[in-house]
């Protein structure tokens, strides 16, 4: 089949300083992009507290934690973008959606190295009786009546993947010793694969890597973007091309798995999905699912616990415990969240939209009160009549391609995507109610993340199965093409005069520390 011919290059350079965990650390530590403390932290709630303080600013490295003096945990490792793109090569955040785009469909195949030179495997427990003394739990909220696990990040490769590799996030709550809840979410990757082994009498072998490198962390973020990434790719290969090698695998010593080679720590085992055990002590006593606190979701409102399928450890292998292993302890609904599950999602919204008619999408932007998989801002041009409408193809491919998504939003290239204000104004001056709303796919499937399509489930247990979807929104604020004219913004002349010919540095500061908001864009565009 001829290939289409693609303008944007993959990065060029490799980047060493993203290897690895503890690489990326150094490196962020030697830019002034990392802050640390050897204080003691309780994980639970101390940790996400303080994450919460600091939402949005530079990766944060505990030294010490309470009841774990063999481990160290990070948070806010993604909280800011700014950090991950210079990690990365990436001149701003534009450039970062169409290199992950390119990346999409030109992964670099990983490699596989011996055991005995993997790190993860470097300290090897078989058979673990509890495998909560060898991993960080924690508590996001009070509300929450157990500490979880919800960083880990599975390794699915091979026949179980139909031979391509995939990486994702499944919550895990170890109530039984060595076996744990592992919460799947409808729809995803991971569905997929048990839905295939679900009659069969043999379980679903799987590595969950904490501690992994930066990339796979992005990969693992890449949820229910399956038009572009279906079952069968490979995920892994493309975190290697994000990250300018091939990522290093090694396979398990006791299942039929492979793992990060360079992850912190490993649990390997089996997933059973007909084994299914509530997640908490609270809804297992009730035997209701759908209704009791547990673990926040990226939606912005407190999850629910569940009876969901089981992860039984067949064994724990981690780097040497002498260097403590690091945690990267993820706070759901913080930007740190955010950012992993938006950066690929970004991009696999701008590569669907390419696919469907090249040349007219911008670029993709989720903003971070549209919730991770909850919506989307299209920037299109139009360049000719004929692209009059495309627009509209593109919302509805994204709110058809990804489960539950509730909001896309069209705008056209003199906007700027990163401005909620510019977003906002464009709703106001731009939308005409009664033809450029739509709502293409009414009874869709949804997520029971949102407490909306939970409480379509009435008096039954709020569960996937028992919920009911009224499709997503999409809203057409572009220019109708022809029309330019009329919707001419000003342009004030800020690229003749420079405020430092004519102010001191003080005078500048302080009035530029007044500006907030709509401003800040409105300033650099000169609109």
């Amino acid at each position: 089949m001829q290939k289409a011919l693609r303008k944007e290059k993959p990065a060029a350079a490799q980047q060493h300083h993203a290897a690895d965990l503890r690489t990326a650390l150094d490196w962020l530590r030697s830019q002034g992009d990392l802050i640390e403390t050897d204080k003691t932290v309780d994980p639970d709630l101390e940790i996400t507290g303080l994450q919460k303080h600091l939402d949005g600013g530079c990766p944060v490295l505990f030294n010490n934690v309470k009841g774990k003096p063999h481990h160290r945990v990070v948070t806010n490792l993604f909280g800011d973008m700014k950090v991950i793109n210079k990690m990365f090569g990436w001149k701003d955040d534009a450039e970062r959606v169409k290199k992950l785009a390119y990346a999409l469909s030109h992964p670099l195949k990983p490699v596989e190295i011996p055991q005995q030179d993997a790190p993860c495997q470097e300290h090897v427990i078989k058979s673990p009786k509890d495998v909560s003394e060898h991993v960080v739990a924690i508590r996001h909220t009070t509300y929450e009546p157990e500490l979880t696990v919800g960083s880990a990040i599975r390794c699915v490769t091979g026949p179980e993947f139909d031979g391509g590799s995939d990486l994702g996030y499944n919550r895990m709550n170890f109530r039984w010793g060595n076996v744990g809840t592992f919460q799947i979410s409808p729809g995803s990757h991971m569905w997929q694969v048990v839905n295939k082994y679900y009659k069969s009498k043999e379980p679903v072998p799987i590595t969950m890597c904490f501690g992994v490198p930066p990339a796979c962390t992005l990969l693992a973020g890449a949820g229910f973007d399956y038009a572009v990434l279906p079952m069968g790719c490979d995920e892994i290969g493309i975190a290697g091309a994000v990250q300018g090698a091939p990522t290093r695998l090694v396979k398990a010593r006791t299942v039929n798995a492979m793992a990060l080679a360079d992850s912190e720590l490993v649990l390997e085992g089996y997933v059973n999905p007909r084994d299914r055990r509530f997640e908490t002590k609270e809804s297992e006593d009730a035997g209701v699912q759908g209704r009791f606190h547990f673990h926040p979701e990226w939606a912005g409102y407190m999850g629910k616990a569940y009876k969901a399928p089981t992860f039984h450890v067949t064994a724990v292998t981690m780097r040497n415990p002498k260097t403590k292993p690091i945690f990267f302890a993820l706070g759901v609904h913080t930007l740190d969240d955010h950012n992993i599950d938006t950066t690929v999602r970004e991009a696999a919204i701008y590569e669907l939209c390419e696919r469907l008619q090249p040349g007219i999408v911008q670029n993709v932007v989720i903003p971070y009160c549209m919730t991770d998989w909850g919506g989307c801002i299209i920037q299109v041009k139009k360049r000719h009549q004929i692209d009059e409408g495309w627009q509209r193809n593109f919302m509805a491919a994204a709110l058809s391609c990804s489960q539950g998504m509730r909001l896309a939003i069209a705008v056209s290239e003199d906007v700027d995507p990163y401005s909620m204000d510019d977003i906002m104004w464009c709703l106001t001056t731009r939308v005409n109610p009664r033809a450029d709303i739509l709502n293409p796919i009414p009874g869709g499937r949804g997520q029971t993340f949102m407490p909306a399509e939970r409480m379509t489930a009435g008096e039954k247990q709020w569960t996937a199965s028992n919920t009911n979807f009224e499709g997503g929104m999409g809203i057409d604020a572009t220019v109708p093409f022809g029309y330019e004219s009329d919707f001419l913004r000003p342009v004030y002349p800020v690229d003749r005069v420079k405020p430092e010919d004519f102010f001191s540095k003080k005078d500048i500061e302080n009035a530029r520390s007044r500006m907030v908001g709509w401003v800040h864009s409105l300033a650099r565009s000169g609109r």
